[in-house]
């Protein structure tokens, strides 16, 4: 909304600030933050009434977790209620990459909800059938893949792009969408079973949306890849605004999920943010760069597929307790210790994925 005022602007005024990606993400990355820590409370304070048992604790956790019982959930409203809002304020309405990514976090937060009310209402943990929240995601994926192909240019249409090359790339042709449907649900789903500790899902959540968010400024800047060598693909700069506003967002919803929680994130919160960051990585043709940057999520994810086969297979067990942050609360780790542990992995992962733009 606010590039609108560059209309305004004579080309050597304050209107003409407005023109710059770097400055509307830093006006996105403070609404949102001021957002979160202006309504966390109040919002905190409504779910906490109307929940009144809050989440339900899984009978086979950590004995640690019945200690939160009580805790509300569906915290992740103050995260897309701050980001929907301070996106739409500071990023253009005319580019297709930002209503992608919004419309994909907005879909993938209303499954969430509904599992998230489902488990509030029923104080049972299993919530809508696992089915449904999987089918309804790949449609969504779907229409996000065929989406973003549609908008990329023609060169990089159905391409596969591989990090740390040049002009390496694969022609995956209508192919492109399921694999595409691939990354979006499976992110939106890794980071739902990371979310499993207080904090530990949010804070390697912002790290990627600030990582991808040089990488989508980088890409949709013709200059930037030409030195770098980077594909091209004019737009997704602005998914820059898009991704300030997720960190701001997370850090005024970290002030009060921090151990411990006074607000559970939900899957209202993780299957959306997990959602945007797959969206944003179809967007920016970094798919592969994901699964580097996002690498916590994948070891979290394959801890549960690596769990549930051997088991299927021998009856025995690979881990104590799935997904890989209860194996450690099992071996004795305190919480706090695994969560920043965690997110020193998940900071030294970015660093990885960001050295894939210049080691080429």
């Amino acid at each position: 909304m606010f590039y609108w005022l560059t209309a305004f602007s004579d080309g050597g005024d304050f209107f003409n600030l407005f023109r710059y990606q770097t400055v509307r993400a830093g006006g996105a990355f403070l609404t949102a933050l001021i957002f979160g820590f202006v309504f966390g409370r109040p919002l905190i304070d409504f779910l906490r009434r109307k929940q009144k048992k809050g989440q339900p604790i899984r009978d086979d956790g950590p004995q640690s977790h019945f200690a939160k019982a009580g805790t509300p959930t569906m915290g992740g409203l103050l995260i897309l209620s701050a980001l929907m809002v301070s996106t739409l304020l500071w990023a253009r309405w005319d580019n297709p990459y930002v209503w992608i990514v919004l419309l994909v976090t907005l879909a993938f937060g209303l499954i969430g909800f509904a599992d998230d009310y489902a488990k509030v209402t029923k104080q049972n943990t299993r919530g809508v059938p696992g089915r449904v929240r999987f089918g309804a995601g790949l449609v969504i994926a779907a229409l996000a893949s065929y989406a973003a192909s549609s908008f990329h240019p023609g060169p990089l249409t159905h391409q596969l792009a591989f990090p740390f090359f040049k002009d390496l790339l694969l022609n995956l042709w209508w192919f492109f969408i399921p694999f595409g449907m691939v990354v979006i649900v499976g992110a939106a789903n890794a980071v739902n079973l990371t979310d499993g500790l207080d904090g530990l899902a949010i804070m390697p959540v912002m790290i990627a949306a600030g990582t991808f968010g040089v990488i989508a400024y980088v890409v949709g800047n013709a200059n930037y890849t030409e030195y770098l060598g980077v594909h091209f693909v004019p737009g997704t700069g602005e998914l820059l605004i898009f991704c300030a506003a997720l960190f701001g967002g997370g850090m005024g919803f970290l002030w009060y999920n921090a151990p411990p929680a006074a607000v559970f994130m939900g899957d209202t919160g993780s299957l959306a943010l997990g959602g945007a960051l797959g969206a944003i990585a179809v967007c920016t043709k970094h798919e592969i760069v994901l699964a580097i940057v996002g690498g916590l999520f994948v070891v979290e994810a394959m801890s549960v597929i690596i769990q549930v086969a051997y088991f299927k297979r021998t009856g025995k067990r690979v881990f104590l307790m799935a997904p890989i942050h209860h194996h450690f609360e099992k071996k004795g780790w305190a919480e706090p210790q695994i969560v920043i542990r965690f997110w020193i992995i998940s900071l030294i992962l970015a660093l990885i994925g960001l050295a894939t733009l210049k080691v080429r």
